[in-house]
């Protein structure tokens, strides 16, 4: 504690002392005069009253200091250690949705995925023997495969089974016999979807037949020969590939 302010506060005990500590001087008795005499004579009588001193006793006013703390203050301390943090509170409810925010710009494409997860469907066969219809309708079977992804074409039945719902893209291509008709059809399940036809001509040609077809799953592709009055054939050999049947998936339905 520095110098004045233990000065202040000793004044202020001094006179909290002195207040309970005040005493009066007051008078008691008649205020009248009394005659004097001297040693011959006799007082008259005794007075009743006389005037007496005392000492009364008044207590004194107490006064409450008020002490200004801003003296007092001393200079800021050094900062504590922290203290140990306190246990984490209970999760409050969640607050309600916020306003919907601006649609971003579009993200830079990714990296590709596993190719497992990728959906492919495909084939390419063919024929390396003529045929010649027997029957009023007669299916197509073929004996070479080039491509058969998944063993999706059947090659007992010449029949495309469709696993994979989605666009798929189709092509027939075959020689014509000299002379002889050439009319087949691209059947999906029990429907004619699609016809090649040529007549008959004493030069053979190459036809070819294409088409896009959207399948479900468990539909089923293949090319049948149509016989009507005159001879219906296609030609091929062993050296040369000439009647081939393609397919493939160009969009996978769930994309």
């Amino acid at each position: 504690m520095d110098f004045p302010t233990f000065i202040f506060l000793s004044s202020l005990i001094s006179v909290e002392v002195l207040a309970q500590r005040t005493f009066l001087w007051q008078e008691v008795g008649s205020p009248s005069c009394v005659r004097c005499c001297d040693d011959s004579e006799k007082p008259v009588s005794n007075p009743t009253k006389s005037r007496v001193k005392q000492y009364i006793l008044y207590p004194a006013p107490k006064f409450q200091p008020q002490i200004d703390m801003t003296i007092l203050k001393g200079d800021k301390g050094e900062n504590g250690e922290e203290g140990q943090a306190g246990r984490s509170g209970r999760d409050g409810e969640p607050g309600p949705p916020g306003a919907l925010g601006e649609k971003g710009q579009k993200g830079q494409r990714g990296p590709s995925g596993n190719s497992c997860k990728n959906q492919y469907a495909a084939f390419s066969v063919a024929r390396r023997k003529s045929l010649h219809s027997t029957d009023y309708f007669q299916p197509v079977i073929f004996d070479t495969v080039f491509v058969n992804l998944y063993e999706h074409f059947n090659m007992f039945s010449g029949i495309f089974f469709c696993y994979i719902p989605g666009i798929y893209f189709f092509n027939l291509n075959v020689h014509t016999w000299n002379l002889k008709e050439t009319y087949l059809h691209i059947i999906k399940n029990s429907q004619e979807v699609a016809m090649l036809y040529a007549q008959p001509s004493d030069r053979s040609i190459m036809q070819s037949q294409s088409i896009m077809l959207d399948l479900q799953e468990k539909d089923e592709v293949w090319v049948r020969m149509f016989k009507r009055e005159r001879e219906n054939a296609i030609y091929s050999d062993d050296t040369d590939v000439y009647i081939i049947f393609n397919g493939y998936l160009i969009r996978p339905a769930t994309e």
